[in-house]
């Protein structure tokens, strides 16, 4: 049975978490309430990727939250991933279902379009992603997104939607009243290299997602 996608959903970054801090920072936002941890390192170190990946595996394991490998499917095996998330430029839904199998999690960029999104629901995606919502200082030329998105594919589909791209504490919450499950968050979370900064940051969007009389 696979894990509920919602809540805070941090992604790592190479430039931002330095190697030698790397699982420190990515452990202080996990026992903040991070609900969904995503490894996205676009280097070519193959020794050090697998090393880390392998850390953050236990490390979710540990404070209870889902591990997604970003576009790297080889990798995501090695480590018994829970799944993995994929773009327009990597391979196919279909392709990663059929090497992954069912039990595993898949998650489709959608970007700004619809179109994708249904796309990618009827080819049995775990939960879509749109963005960029706001301005994002680690993809500035990202297509923008607009929020009314969310809440037409939420009439019409009952898949986890993530939203992502310059999400912070102070710009979210319009985000989560259309309908948005997950923030994807990196610089809001990762810019901040002491790690009681991090755990502020995160419990700050977590407390966002709490049900009223929680």
């Amino acid at each position: 049975m696979k894990k509920t996608l919602s809540g805070l959903y941090a992604i790592t970054d190479e430039q931002l978490m330095p190697e030698d801090d790397f699982i420190n920072m990515a452990e202080a936002a996990l026992a903040a309430g991070v609900s969904i941890l995503q490894y996205r390192d676009k280097s070519t170190a193959t020794n050090k990727k697998l090393k880390q990946a392998q850390a953050l595996k236990k490390l979710c394991a540990e404070y209870h939250a889902i591990f997604i490998i970003n576009d790297d499917i080889k990798l995501a095996q090695q480590v018994n991933a829970d799944g993995i998330h994929i773009g327009k430029h990597d391979l196919t839904l279909k392709q990663a279902r059929q090497q992954l199998g069912n039990s595993k999690i898949i998650g489709v960029s959608c970007y700004n379009q619809l179109s994708l999104a249904r796309e990618a629901i009827s080819a049995g995606a775990d939960y879509i992603a749109f963005g960029s919502f706001f301005g994002s200082s680690i993809k500035p030329d990202a297509a923008k997104a607009n929020i009314d998105l969310i809440a037409t594919i939420k009439k019409e589909s009952a898949i986890p939607v993530c939203c992502i791209g310059g999400i912070t504490s102070e710009n979210h919450l319009p985000l989560l009243d259309a309908g948005a499950d997950m923030l994807a968050v990196i610089s809001d979370i990762f810019s901040h290299t002491n790690n009681e900064s991090i755990s502020r940051k995160c419990a700050q969007f977590k407390n966002a997602f709490k049900l009223p009389g929680e």
